[in-house]
């Protein structure tokens, strides 16, 4: 069942390395400074440079990573992601129709929540997670904490604020796992083409998560 399969490896791996790239060659080469880190849950969102291959290429060049994407706005996109090969979707929102889309194909989908109530109507209408986004403008993990109570059966990925001095404090919280972004790859590591410090960034995450 694909959704046990995406949450047995939420919980395995635990980190989301999202990847927004300008260009195709910038996004190859942040995937696989992430993946030889250690990093196996690897998000290329849809708006990056030739998402549909870069995703295409990098399922095949990463064999033992699952690929993903995200910020998917409507069924159509998410649609191609599928064909792409995409293994998990993201959304900034909450889309019926995209829910019952992925449902209907067995691939997880993550929509985009903050409050109680966005949180619970994504999960009825059958989401796989939920992304709890932008986490910090709400408290962080304290926010995430406090929903424990009510909504503790549903899995909760907070991004939106998750750095890697923090991210454990987001589990313990009680979330199945995070998600980062600019975090993993800072702008001067970037402009540097420094993947090694990138891949010691994704290491030192990992290794504190386990």
């Amino acid at each position: 069942m694909p959704n046990q399969f995406w949450l047995s490896q939420l919980q395995k791996h635990r980190a989301i390395a999202v990847i927004r790239a300008p260009t195709f060659e910038l996004g190859q080469q942040m995937a696989m400074a992430v993946a030889s880190g250690g990093m196996q849950l690897i998000e290329i969102t849809w708006n990056s440079d030739r998402a549909a291959e870069l995703i295409s290429l990098l399922s095949y060049k990463l064999p033992d990573c699952t690929i993903g994407t995200g910020t998917l706005f409507d069924v159509q996109q998410l649609q191609a992601a599928i064909a792409a090969g995409a293994q998990f979707l993201f959304t900034p929102h909450v889309d019926p129709a995209m829910i019952q889309a992925a449902v209907e194909k067995d691939i997880a989908i993550i929509p985009g929540a903050l409050t109680p109530t966005e949180i619970i109507t994504a999960w009825t209408q059958g989401a796989s997670c939920i992304k709890v986004f932008p986490v910090q403008a709400v408290g962080g993990a304290s926010y995430i904490k406090s929903l424990q109570g009510p909504l503790g059966h549903i899995p909760l990925i907070p991004t939106g604020g998750v750095t890697l001095n923090n991210a454990k404090e987001f589990l313990q919280a009680g979330a199945i796992a995070v998600g980062l972004s600019s975090e993993l790859f800072p702008k001067h590591l970037l402009k540097d083409r420094n993947w090694q410090a990138i891949a010691q960034q994704a290491s030192h995450l990992t290794r504190q998560l386990e």
